[in-house]
């Protein structure tokens, strides 16, 4: 009996959900007495898994998959979690995942946790802690199937090496062309150096920045910071922004280690898209602003004062510790 992971990837690299992925399931194989077997999709290189923990690795190349259907690749999951014996299936939330966590689950009549923040509270009963209510809570499932499905939140256990050797294995699950009833169109891309879905810190603005052309406020402090740019609803329906930047309940949730939110009120949408960040700033200049209520630190004043002035501290904090 081994656990299965799914390790996502992009344009033929591995997301660095994959090995927080990993991480994680390395430490439930060892409470568990098993090993941990990773099956991957259309990637030359795999061995990097090996660095978190994998002991076996499920290599499929298939052009049909070169593009992400959900039904195709669950099938995929299910196929591998059939021939590994997999009673655990990990999967992470990023949107992909998220689609695939429950088909997956349906398809090996499985029991299906979502946002998982932590390892198993216990194992005999299996009972794992979730985020809840827009992760305004937790709570503790049970899930008392043979096989099991748990989608891990972003963010919520870390990254760790756990250097090892792992098994390379061609895996050629049988395709179904059913599973192609639903065709991509096009893929929006951000534009950003630093994609939100692998981003540590978002530097997210709002319609306070009065309009497109001072988005050089959010790009400049991104930069120094290593950081990717978002946005808030009202911006990417304006215009504004490209909607691969919207971030919220209804766009991108996200879970970094920091949050930057400047001249964004804070709409209960949005609060409970990124609640689930670590630490969360506001830079506003109504001391009233909703956001002021969850943040861990706050600014009030005008953004167009403080942003060029935080950025050019942090430059200058950079380049006497570089």
């Amino acid at each position: 009996m081994s656990l299965l992971i799914y390790a996502e990837s992009a344009e033929g690299k591995f997301k660095k959900v994959a090995f927080e992925l990993a991480s994680y399931a390395k430490k439930v194989a060892e409470t568990l007495g098993t090993t941990v077997t990773a099956v991957t999709v259309n990637i030359s290189d795999v061995s990097e898994l090996a660095k978190y923990g994998v002991d076996k690795i499920l290599k499929v190349n298939n052009d049909k998959l070169a593009g992400f259907t959900a039904k195709a690749y669950a099938d995929v999951i299910k196929q591998a979690a059939q021939k590994e014996g997999a009673k655990v299936v990990l999967l992470s939330s990023t949107t992909d995942s998220i689609y695939l966590s429950s088909l997956v689950a349906v398809a090996l009549e499985a029991g299906f946790a979502s946002n998982v923040v932590g390892l198993p509270v216990s194992t005999s009963p299996f009972q794992v802690k979730r985020n809840a209510f827009s992760n305004k809570a937790f709570n503790i499932t049970e899930i008392n199937t043979a096989i099991k499905v748990l989608g891990l939140a972003k963010n919520s256990y870390g990254i760790f090496e756990n250097a090892g050797s792992a098994t390379e294995e061609d895996f050629n699950p049988t395709i179904d062309e059913n599973d192609f009833g639903v065709k991509v169109a096009s893929v929006e891309k951000g534009s950003g150096k630093v994609s939100i879905a692998d981003a540590d810190i978002v530097v997210s603005g709002g319609r306070g920045l009065k309009g497109p052309e001072n988005w050089g406020l959010i790009e400049n402090l991104a930069s120094v910071l290593g950081a990717a740019t978002a946005c808030s609803k009202p911006v990417s329906d304006l215009g504004w922004r490209p909607h691969s930047e919207h971030v919220g309940q209804t766009g991108k949730p996200v879970a970094t280690n920091l949050y930057i939110a400047i001249g964004i009120s804070g709409a209960i949408q949005h609060i409970a898209g990124i609640n689930s960040s670590k630490v969360k700033v506001v830079i506003n200049s109504d001391p009233e602003a909703p956001f002021f209520k969850v943040a861990d630190y706050g600014i009030v004043g005008d953004a167009f004062d403080i942003v060029p002035q935080l950025t050019e501290k942090l430059k200058a904090f950079k380049a006497q510790h570089s």
